[in-house]
């Protein structure tokens, strides 16, 4: 078979599609990894309905809120302890229940209310690692719920006060503050529990006032906060100007009468070079200064919350690390001599690995066929087949990556051509040069969908392949009807997702509104599925759609970050058509920082 020339297709980044997830729409370029997935979370492009006016907004409602909070004088409110009796207080510290089990509770009031489902999904999505999740408004929290759970995690998004009542429950308040079950508490309204349940008993309990603690210092900056270090790692911060609603400071206490607070995390504002507390724990309580899904990238400060997980779900873990990585974009077109070449040398470093093959590839303008259209299915590419299975007998797990990786005979948003494109969802590029995700294809269906699969997986029998064990969305972007048909036909995905408002609520997924996530672990997610990680990225040697090259350096950095998390892992993907070096390179930089590389198939 002749040897084809390597093509610099147009492949999204990876961590850009998981950024523009996060945002939900303006976020999309940034979250799930195409082919060459999206990018770093820095890549991101417009998301529909949370553009990028709609974040700054939000900072500047966030900021001038806070600002009217520390001007107003401090309301001396009774404390609403009194009404705790002792039969709630024995059961708000019953014993943790025989299964791990998180109560997820998120805002969903307010202009920007429909950001706390989103937020409150790539939470759920995180303790779907530990156990059983439950999401819920938190206006639909009742007395003692607290020891239902091992733990809870609110996640304050509407900043109430104002022309915005609260709506967070006094039970919540009360039961927080009586009971010894772990809460997480992130961002917004703590201040409100410590005036609900009188400051002088929260400080004597957790050793800092909220009611004097703001997203801005003393001169009403949010200053200029780019990392934040965590176990032992530096991470990043990387929040677009004019976007940051800042990150509350808390005003810890010292003296007689107050215990002592651990400083979980620290940020460190660059504008100042001063450093504070990013997070901080005492009694029951964590409480985190912000919330960190947004603009999030491989090395970002979400690894933070990522492993503080641990300390309240699973405390007993032990400290490992482990590495996988998969070849991508392998479809009929590939060159058998590529692939032989890398098998020969992950064979040799004995290093398992995953191959995501696309069954079929199609040219439907022949872009790269001098105007001729061409389809070729695996069937019609025997000594590409041939390489598949020496690549099989030599550790890999067969992946699907589609059917096509490409839609109809449009640009999506590239060529139309297999592993350029996107197949389940419409993309465009703007005038800009950013991937703005456009929603779902107009056929979109569980037929449809299933439809693909089923003639994916036909064409593998055909070209006397077994059935692949995993499936990998290309370019990460479905739409939620895709991954509950992905989830019907795989026992898990590999890759970085997208989850669309309304699933949490069972009502109708908003297309135009979702978050892209990628995690550090194994987790069950809010679809019903298994999805394993894909963390750092992809090695890319050239910019595009305004991101910056991705060399083996930034990937091994992205393991270092991650090392944070202490059952983490690296997990990254490599195109075959690139030289070998680039990956040996990527392989020796990982293992020695202590990751063990594993099989996909072991997960």
């Amino acid at each position: 078979m002749r040897k084809r020339p390597v093509r610099r297709r147009r492949r999204l980044s990876v961590v850009l599609l998981l950024i523009a997830a996060l945002l939900g729409t303006a976020v999309v370029a940034n979250a799930a990894a195409p082919d060459r997935k999206p990018p770093r979370s820095e890549r991101i492009g417009p998301a529909a309905s949370l553009s990028k006016v709609a974040l700054a907004d939000w900072a500047r409602t966030q900021l001038a809120a806070d600002a009217k909070r520390r001007a107003a004088p401090r309301p001396l409110l009774p404390s609403v302890l009194g009404t705790v009796t002792d039969t709630v207080r024995k059961l708000l510290a019953a014993a943790a229940p025989d299964a791990t089990s998180t109560l997820v509770l998120y805002d969903d009031a307010g202009p920007y209310g429909y950001l706390g489902e989103l937020y409150a999904m790539a939470a759920a999505n995180l303790g779907g690692h530990f156990g059983t999740v439950t999401a819920k408004p938190v206006e639909q929290y009742t007395a003692g719920m607290l020891g239902q759970y091992t733990a809870t995690v609110y996640l304050g998004s509407t900043y109430y006060g104002g022309g915005i009542p609260d709506a967070v429950p006094a039970a919540f308040y009360q039961d927080v503050q009586a009971g010894t079950k772990p809460v997480t508490w992130v961002g917004d309204n703590i201040w409100n529990m410590g005036n609900a349940v009188g400051v002088p008993q929260f400080t004597q309990k957790y050793g800092w006032d909220p009611t004097t603690s703001y997203f801005t210092d003393a001169n009403g900056s949010v200053g200029n906060v780019t990392q934040v270090t965590y176990g032992g790692q530096v991470l990043t911060r990387k929040i677009p100007a004019g976007q940051d609603g800042g990150v509350l400071r808390p005003n810890i206490l010292t003296g007689a009468g107050y215990p002592v607070v651990t400083r979980v995390a620290e940020a460190l504002d660059s504008a100042s070079g001063t450093t504070f507390p990013w997070a901080v724990r005492s009694a029951n309580l964590t409480y985190i200064g912000e919330i960190p899904f947004s603009y999030v990238s491989e090395s970002d400060r979400v690894i933070a919350y990522e492993d503080m997980l641990f300390d309240t779900l699973a405390p007993g873990t032990a400290a490992r690390h482990r590495a996988m990585f998969r070849l991508e974009d392998i479809s009929p077109d590939s060159d058998p001599a590529d692939l032989r070449a890398m098998a020969d040398y992950l064979y040799s470093q004995r290093i398992p690995y995953g191959i995501n093959v696309i069954p079929v590839y199609k040219d439907p303008r022949g872009v790269y066929n001098n105007g001729t259209p061409q389809t070729v299915t695996l069937a019609q590419r025997p000594q590409v087949v041939s390489a598949l299975k020496y690549m099989l007998a030599r550790g890999a797990v067969l992946m699907e990556h589609g059917y096509t990786h490409q839609y109809s005979t449009v640009d999506n948003p590239y060529t139309g051509v297999t592993g350029d494109d996107f197949e389940f969802y419409r993309a465009h590029v703007d005038a800009a040069d950013n991937v703005v995700y456009d929603g779902p294809v107009a056929e979109d269906s569980t037929a449809w969908a299933q439809s693909r699969v089923t003639s994916g997986l036909a064409a593998f029998t055909a070209a006397g392949l077994a059935r692949p064990q995993l499936w990998t969305t290309p370019h990460y972007a479905g739409s939620a009807t895709d991954y509950r048909v992905f989830s019907q036909n795989y026992a898990a995905r590999l890759e970085r997702s997208l989850y669309f408002a309304g699933t949490l609520t069972g009502g109708t997924a908003d297309p135009n509104r979702f978050i892209g996530q990628f995690f550090p672990y194994v987790v069950n997610d809010v679809y019903g599925t298994k999805v394993l990680p894909e963390n750092i990225g992809n090695y890319e040697p050239v910019a595009q759609n305004n991101h910056p090259p991705r060399l083996p350096a930034d990937l091994v950095a992205s393991a270092r970050a991650n090392l944070a998390v202490r059952d983490g892992f690296a997990s990254f993907f490599y195109h075959p058509y690139y030289p070998v070096q680039p990956l040996k390179d990527t392989i020796d930089g990982i293992k020695a920082l202590g990751y063990t590389f594993v099989s996909p198939a072991a997960l």
